[in-house]
């Protein structure tokens, strides 16, 4: 798209105010600016492959070995090359010549900076087209965590595995560790006899290691999208294109969970166009997985506490295939446009799960999302509401908000859209928006452009700009938003006040026959409202607390420590000494060590299950502790 996109022919139906608009968005795209999250000077030059050759030692918790790029050169007077690392040690740095030899180049690792790492910079006499650099990680690399056969479902071997996004995949791999840059990669991976290594790239399913496991990846994928795992893993096959893998104690109950994902698949390419990635396969990794999923092409890592054992968290694998659109095939270029990545595939996702269980469970996800982002809203500052900031600091903590934001409202602000458009021309419009920008780095400005060009210009009714800069700007959720209305959700709204005001018994809920959305709507509500005799009553008669649903356990858990129902206590620590997903392990210990009568407990158990945590997880933890100390 150019200025000259603003011609009579298209002012006939756009305004000069919104063509003026357009002019400036496609100007600031144009004259981007660098991630500062990253050293790297991808204006200069660009790593365009990738291929790794590294070996895996299990008992030094490193991996070592080289990273070899092919350079695309923008600036002819360039000869520098500045990756981005944290904690690596650099032994060698070389070039390839003209003649295909490789040869030792001069290189400098830069000032630790304790956010972004060291900038490697390496001296080139010439603008080689490949460079080598030779390495291995520390055991305390960000990205990676390793395993003790302890922490593994047989007890009997270790496992790794990494989490690169945001900016971590430089712990692992010198490189451009920014979303902007989108590079192949290949790589051949040497592990301990009897261990599996899988990456997000064409994994050999009948592969048995033997001269390394060999991958590639042939579409382009920024850093943050490297992803790797070693360990005793089995696989399954799903579908003809699809497979899960998973540890041989969990592989059989992942098989079943995941059986819908090949519908899943068609579902969302006919709303949005063909599946660009060859395969979706998935992995299931152990407990301390710190995070839902993480949508890594080719194979989604989730977490086990989505395994249910009847298929009632499959949402989160929507989720992940979502960002097989938005994310992965439109990546947002720096972390500050984050929202382009998670709240349209948000929105996506309601949509998959529409289309394959039918409107009246994606209502009820809906409101219950909604109302989740409006709970949320309260310990979130009015500044960091918006779905963006209008800050020049790109750092991720300053320019946009939790997670618990970014989803529902990006999420929300489409469903505005579509509602107001009708499915009929919002469809196409979203499903254009990804094939125009297919493999490619985009920004909020682009997408306003895109927006404001395609769509409003010529429905010019279905949002103001002023409204438009609410959402995107704004504190909170605009007035005009439509709130969803759940049905079945609104039958639930009688029985949850009765039961709260004692007029209604316990054993006369009919919480056997709800599905997980509405567990999850009355554990919401009568958190904070609830007495510690009624929650008994509840564990009593439902085994709330020994369900296999995490969603639905881990809000009656949070109920129970803020109405001080201690009784679960034993089924508490088990929870907690067995899972290390944030978005459960978090709030628990904060609400723990707010109430004075649990805090000495939740050290205690804190104290046991530490090693259990990923280091991010740790850090979320040890952040609470102290603030609780003051």
């Amino acid at each position: 798209m150019t200025l000259s996109s603003c011609t009579p022919r298209f002012t006939q139906s756009l305004s000069l105010r919104a063509c003026f608009s357009i002019g400036l968005s496609l100007f600031a795209s144009a004259a981007w600016a660098l991630d500062p999250l990253s050293f790297a000077r991808y204006d200069q030059v660009r790593t365009s492959a990738l291929h790794l050759d590294l070996q895996a030692d299990f008992q030094k918790k490193s991996l070592r070995g080289s990273a070899q790029l092919q350079l695309n050169w923008l600036d002819d007077k360039a000869r520098d090359v500045v990756l981005d690392t944290r904690d690596l040690k650099v032994d060698a740095v070389q070039m390839q010549d003209a003649q295909g030899k490789w040869k030792n180049v001069k290189f400098a690792m830069g000032a630790v900076d304790a956010e972004k790492g060291q900038a490697l910079t390496i001296t080139l006499p010439s603008q080689a087209k490949q460079i080598k650099i030779t390495y291995q990680t520390s055991p305390k690399a960000s990205a990676l965590q390793w395993l003790t056969p302890a922490q593994t479902m047989s007890g009997k071997r270790p496992y790794m595995f990494s989490q690169s996004q945001t900016i971590h995949a430089r712990s692992w791999v010198p490189i451009q560790d920014t979303p902007a840059v989108r590079f192949t990669y290949s790589a051949n991976v040497k592990t301990p006899a009897g261990l599996r290594a899988v990456m997000s790239a064409e994994n050999d399913a009948k592969g048995d290691g033997k001269g390394g496991w060999k991958f590639t990846m042939p579409q382009a994928i920024p850093a943050y999208l490297l992803a790797i795992a070693i360990g005793e893993i089995e696989v399954r096959q799903l579908g003809p294109r699809t497979a899960v893998y998973a540890e041989p104690q969990r592989i059989q109950a992942a098989e079943y969970e995941f059986a819908d994902t090949e519908k899943m698949i068609d579902a969302a390419s006919s709303l949005y166009g063909p599946y660009r990635w060859g395969r979706y396969d998935m992995l299931v990794l152990p407990p301390s997985f710190p995070i839902g999923g993480m949508e890594n092409p080719r194979l989604t890592f989730l977490t086990p506490t989505m395994i249910a054992g009847d298929r009632s968290l499959v949402d989160l694998i929507a989720h992940e295939l979502a960002h097989s659109w938005s994310g992965n095939l439109a990546t947002n270029s720096t972390w500050k446009h984050f929202w382009l990545n998670e709240g349209f595939t948000t929105y996506v996702t309601s949509r998959i799960i529409e289309e394959i269980y039918g409107s009246e469970i994606a209502l009820m996800n809906l409101q219950l999302e909604q109302q989740e982002l409006f709970d949320s809203l309260v310990a979130i500052p009015l500044n960091k509401q918006g779905l963006i900031t209008r800050d020049a600091d790109e750092n991720p903590n300053d320019t946009y908000t939790d997670d618990g934001l970014v989803y529902p409202k990006g999420a929300w602000f489409l469903h505005t859209l579509e509602q107001r458009a009708g499915r009929a021309v919002f469809d196409p419009f979203l499903r254009s928006w990804f094939d125009q920008h297919a493999f490619q780095s985009v920004d909020t400005a682009q997408f306003l452009t895109f927006l404001k060009l395609h769509l409003l210009s010529k429905n010019p009714a279905i949002m103001s700009d002023a409204e438009l800069d609410e959402w995107i700007y704004g504190s909170g959720v605009p007035s005009s938003a439509k709130r969803a209305q759940s049905p079945r959700l609104a039958a639930l709204d009688q029985a949850k006040m009765a039961w709260l005001e004692g007029k209604l018994p316990s054993q006369d809920l009919a919480m056997k026959n709800w599905n997980a959305t509405e567990s999850m709507y009355f554990l919401n509500y009568i958190n904070n409202k609830a007495n510690a005799k009624q929650l008994q009553e509840l564990d009593a008669i439902f085994h709330l607390g020994k369900t296999q649903n995490k969603e639905i356990a881990f809000r009656f858990y949070l109920a129970s420590i803020n109405a001080n129902y201690t009784a679960n206590q034993a089924d508490l620590e088990g929870f907690l000494m067995s899972v290390g997903r944030k978005k459960f392990v978090l709030p628990l210990y904060t609400a723990l060590l707010k109430n004075t009568a649990t805090q000495s407990w939740a050290r205690q158990v804190y104290s046991k299950a530490k090693e259990r945590y990923h280091p991010e997880t740790q850090a979320g933890v040890n952040k609470i502790l102290k603030a609780s100390e003051k």
